[in-house]
C-alpha cells in the first residue's frame, strides 16, 4: 500500500473520483482518497484495507467496489452516506490518496502501485500538490466523528490513532 500526502483542488467530485477509478483499473489498483482530517494517521488506513479485504475474502462485504469497502472500514461505518463525509469534496483539500494492488491472498505489485502514483502525479499535477498532511491531527474533530469520549481517552493510555484503529475494527464485530 502507498499514500500520497497532498493538497487536491477538485473542481468536479464525480469526475475526479471516475478519474480515480480509471486510473486503478489501467494499473490494476485500487485508488482511494481520503479527507486528511478524518485520518488518524499512517497505520489507520492499512488497518482499513487489511479488514476490508478480509470481509471481500469471507463474502461479507458491503460495497460491491473494494476502493468504497476500504472507505467504509476507515470511517468505521456500514452506510455509504456516513462514510463518504471522510471522503474528499469539490474544492480544495488537504488529502491522502491511498493506492493498494492487493487483495486477500495476494501479494502486492509495488511496481504497479509505483506506476499509479506517478501517473496520479502526472495525469493531475495541475491540481494536485504533494506536501505533508498527516503530520498533524485535528484530535477534536476525529474524536467526534469515531465518537470517542473524553472519558475513554482518560481511561487509557492508547493514542489517538489506537483508539480510532479499534473503531475501525469493531466495524467487523458490529455486523
Amino acid at each position: 500500500m502507498e499514500r500520497l500526502e497532498c493538497r487536491v483542488d477538485i473542481a468536479d467530485l464525480d469526475a475526479f473520483v471516475a478519474h480515480l477509478g480509471e486510473l486503478g483499473e489501467r494499473h490494476g489498483v485500487t485508488i482511494q482518497a481520503f479527507d486528511a482530517r478524518y485520518v488518524a494517521g499512517r497505520d489507520h488506513l492499512g488497518r482499513a484495507v487489511e479488514l476490508a479485504d478480509r470481509a471481500i475474502s469471507r463474502g461479507e462485504n458491503v460495497a460491491r467496489d473494494r476502493a468504497v469497502e476500504i472507505l467504509l472500514y476507515a470511517a468505521g461505518r456500514r452506510q455509504i452516506t456516513r462514510a463518504l463525509e471522510m471522503g474528499v469534496s469539490e474544492g480544495e483539500n488537504r488529502a491522502v490518496i491511498l493506492v493498494d494492488s492487493g487483495t486477500d491472498g495476494e501479494s502486492r505489485d509495488e511496481d504497479a502501485e509505483t506506476a499509479a502514483l506517478e501517473a496520479l502525479r502526472e495525469e493531475l499535477s495541475g491540481s494536485l500538490t504533494p506536501e505533508p498532511t498527516l503530520e498533524t491531527v485535528d484530535e477534536r474533530r476525529l474524536c467526534e466523528f469515531f465518537e470517542i469520549t473524553d472519558a475513554e481517552r482518560e481511561a487509557t493510555d492508547a493514542s489517538l490513532e489506537e483508539l480510532v484503529c479499534e473503531r475501525v475494527a469493531l466495524l467487523e464485530v458490529e455486523k
